[in-house]
């Protein structure tokens, strides 16, 4: 928006800003804890485990932490609560700091998201004498989990708001988010509310590509040829496979038609450039945001060297390091990974290579008459049941290279883990779709020197075009991967808080809410009875646990789909419109899991959405790279446009037929029995017809000479073209991109207006402080 003035546009501002200012509110009338400990009850208190129980409760105890001891049946739990004079020293730290003084929690009360955050980071940073920190403990036993307790009044507003199945063409609610989950969360359901709002004209314009293809269903001249062809084309396999009427794949030349035409070259171009935008229009949309809540120069560094300072006044600062042994190891490491994924993907080829033949031979009806496009689909399925493997693989592999990396801070061994692990999961995803859209067909040979992996052949393409193929397997990969995940995703913590509300459920009727009764302290905080704590622990307890990966796992599963959505749109224009339909359910299933389901993330504060945004760049350059290539390489667009501008029937002056007539029979080439080398492929009994016909030559998909087989002139011509048509694209999309990446200012006007007002007030304030100082000195 433009204003006319700075007075309105700073008017403006203020008036979204109180209208947005979140409703929760900043302390709460019942005392609560920080956090709870959980531990296995031990009897003797001579065990290792009970010395080491005790030995970590006293070293918070010396750190002026309460803690609340609760015996309840096998289990021990352990309240803490922290002292004023942390968070006291915590906003002093902010206030006097370089890059966080702007922040929100440098006045007025702490919040208890800030409490559990402080808290959370003493907890973890606490040693015994051993040198054992709590994730050594917690892997030892010692303590079976550690968990901060959901805010009940907070909890409940959010589900009527936000966390329910009726809220889903809704606003969200990001302020109370933030307030409840901290920044990285809330930024997190901003970038993913933005994603699905420009899905909608990218789906859009999909579906109108798709409908394109539709139009022309049954009068395209190129379905025509094939569907009423009389070619006999070439066995697909050795042996058994006979010889087939082209006529026999019309169907399939018409789903071919649906995702290869001329709407395709549009829509991937336009993929490219609505990556960039809307990418340029995120830091737009997140500026304003992380403006209005105080922390747009906020340091994540900074704030860790702060939390340490709180939890240890006496610390020394974490000193970069490097080592060249270390990152060579790192580098030989990464690289060995990349070559096991890669060779998985290969064990796919070599999978749907030796199925085809097998699934050819077995006699089964249909899928003997179809065994090229069901072998593809089973290898669609198990590329599927390999990614879920792998990525287990994959966490593993990128947290044994960060802890050999050593970074100096959380936030860099964030960074260091979230690009590896990307790179391994994008490697696992796309391997076998690289293959398809840019090696199947193109590297099989031809009759009398076809190219092998033991006895069976490579595959071929069909007549009509490979990039059937190459939707084929994204399709399933993307149904599969976004609606069985989402499944898992939402049943498993559901089924544990229905069997696990019982034991609460008992406390309360024991309890009947005596809190109510309870006489207040100093400060007008109520002080539950040991019941009500036991069950409100136990309530949080019985909930799915959470981790540091639980919101990265959200996060890398959108930028996946961010890669499915615009690195091969070109071979599958409904990409965008499965991804909206995804991400509107999505950003509810998630609400839902998080304020019902699982326990309270910490919440942690930041101003952006940190690497992935670099994730995000690079993906949206490979989108032109791979979709030039798609369009150029793997898709019949250039052949076609050869043809009917040079050899086509318009091409030398008929005008009395379809421009595209005889385009078909243009791409394929004979190959005759009475070749030595043909014969040693085929044997007799292949080359008879459904009728009992003998044939002497069949057709195979390639620009080949008849006599000799050598490549002819029309094939490098169309080589050349292709080429021509990748580097014209990807060169003009590029300039699009940029210029469409100068267009978007990252930060809105009001937001720079309102940054400059804010930063003249502060200085305002304490320039008046200084001088009532000076005043009450004198």
């Amino acid at each position: 928006m433009f204003f006319k003035t700075l007075e309105e546009g700073t008017e403006l501002w203020d008036r979204q800003k109180d209208d947005t200012e979140p409703l929760l509110p900043t302390t709460a009338t019942r005392k609560t804890f920080d956090y709870v400990l959980v531990a296995h009850k031990v009897d003797n208190d001579n065990n290792l485990k009970a010395q080491r129980q005790k030995a970590f409760i006293q070293e918070l105890e010396k750190k002026n932490i309460t803690v609340t001891k609760i015996v309840h049946d096998d289990k021990v739990f352990f309240g803490l609560r922290a002292p004023t004079q942390i968070f006291q020293d915590y906003q002093y730290l902010l206030k006097v700091s370089d890059s966080c003084n702007w922040c929100g929690d440098v006045k007025g009360a702490v919040t208890q998201a800030t409490r559990i955050r402080i808290v959370h980071f003493i907890l973890h940073q606490t040693f015994l004498n051993t040198g054992e920190n709590l994730e050594e403990l917690l892997m030892k036993d010692v303590f079976e989990t550690i968990f901060c307790l959901h805010e009940r009044k907070q909890q409940k507003r959010l589900q009527q708001k936000w966390a329910r199945w009726s809220a889903l063409f809704t606003g969200q609610p990001v302020n109370e988010v933030k307030s409840y989950f901290g920044e990285k969360v809330a930024l997190y359901y901003l970038w993913l509310g933005w994603y699905t709002k420009l899905l909608v004209p990218a789906a859009a314009l999909g579906v109108v590509v798709f409908l394109y293809g539709l139009a022309f269903f049954n009068t395209n001249p190129l379905i025509k040829e094939v569907c009423n062809s009389s070619i006999i084309m070439c066995p697909r396999c050795d042996k058994r496979c006979d010889v087939w009427q082209l006529s026999d794949t019309c169907a399939y030349a018409k789903v071919s038609h649906l995702f290869d035409n001329e709407g395709t070259v549009a829509f991937a171009m336009f993929m490219a450039i609505w990556a960039t935008l809307f990418l340029e229009l995120w830091k737009r949309h997140r500026a304003t945001y992380v403006s209005r809540w105080k922390v747009y120069d906020w340091c994540e560094e900074e704030e860790e060297l702060i939390l340490e300072i709180v939890n240890d006044p006496n610390c020394t600062p974490k000193h970069f390091t490097h080592s060249y042994l270390h990152s060579t190891l790192v580098l030989i490491l990464v690289t060995l990974m990349l070559m096991l994924i890669i060779g998985l993907a290969q064990a796919l080829v070599v999978f749907r290579v030796v199925a085809a033949p097998l699934l050819s031979e077995c006699n089964c009806g249909f899928i003997s008459d179809h065994a090229n496009t069901v072998a593809m689909m089973l290898g669609a399925v198990l590329h599927y049941v390999t990614i879920q493997i792998m990525t287990r693989v994959n966490r593993w592999v990128s947290l044994k290279l960060c802890e050999i990396e050593n970074p100096n801070s959380f936030a860099a061994a964030e960074r260091s883990f979230t690009v590896k692990m990307f790179t391994f999961q994008f490697f696992t995803l796309f391997s076998s779709l690289f293959y398809v859209a840019f090696f199947l067909g193109r590297i099989n040979g031809h009759p009398g020197n076809y190219v092998r992996i033991a006895r069976w052949r490579l595959e071929e393409c069909h007549p009509s075009g490979c990039l059937t193929d190459l939707f084929i397997q994204m399709a399933v990969i993307m149904l599969l991967k976004q609606t069985l995940n989402n499944i898992f995703e939402f049943t498993v913590p559901w089924l544990k808080s229905c069997l696990s509300r019982k034991s609460a459920k008992k406390l309360e009727r024991k309890c009947g809410h005596c809190y109510r009764k309870t006489c207040r302290d100093e400060q007008g905080h109520v002080e539950p009875c040991e019941i009500c704590k036991l069950r409100d622990w136990l309530r949080n307890y019985h909930l799915a646990d959470t981790d540091a990966f639980s919101l990265f796992n959200e996060f890398l599963e959108m930028v996946i789909q961010f890669s499915f959505t615009t690195i091969f749109v070109a071979a599958f224009p409904l990409a965008p419109l499965l991804a909206l339909i995804n991400n509107i359910f999505e950003i509810r299933l998630d609400a839902i899991k998080m304020v019902r389901l699982e326990r309270r993330l910490v919440p942690r504060k930041t101003n952006d959405i940190g690497v992935w945004t670099k994730v995000l760049e690079v993906i949206g350059v490979m989108a032109v790279i791979a979709n030039g290539l798609v369009i150029g390489v793997s898709s019949d667009f250039i052949p076609r446009l050869v043809y009917r501008y040079r050899y086509g029937p318009c091409a030398n002056g008929n005008t009395q037929t379809h421009c595209m007539e005889g385009y078909i029979n243009d791409t394929l080439s004979m190959a005759f029995i009475s070749h030595q080398a043909v014969r040693n492929d085929f044997t007799s009994s292949q080359m008879v017809t459904e009728n009992g016909v003998n044939v002497t030559q069949c057709s195979y998909r390639d620009y080949r000479s008849n006599e000799d087989y050598s490549l002819t002139s029309q094939f490098w011509l169309v080589l050349a073209v292709r080429f021509a048509f990748v580097i014209l694209f990807e060169h003009v999309v590029v300039v699009c991109k940029f210029i469409a990446a100068w267009f978007v200012p990252n930060n809105p006007i009001r937001v720079k207006n309102h940054r400059l007002h804010d930063k003249m007030s502060r200085l305002k304030e304490e320039l008046c402080e200084m001088k009532c100082s000076r005043t009450t000195d004198v």
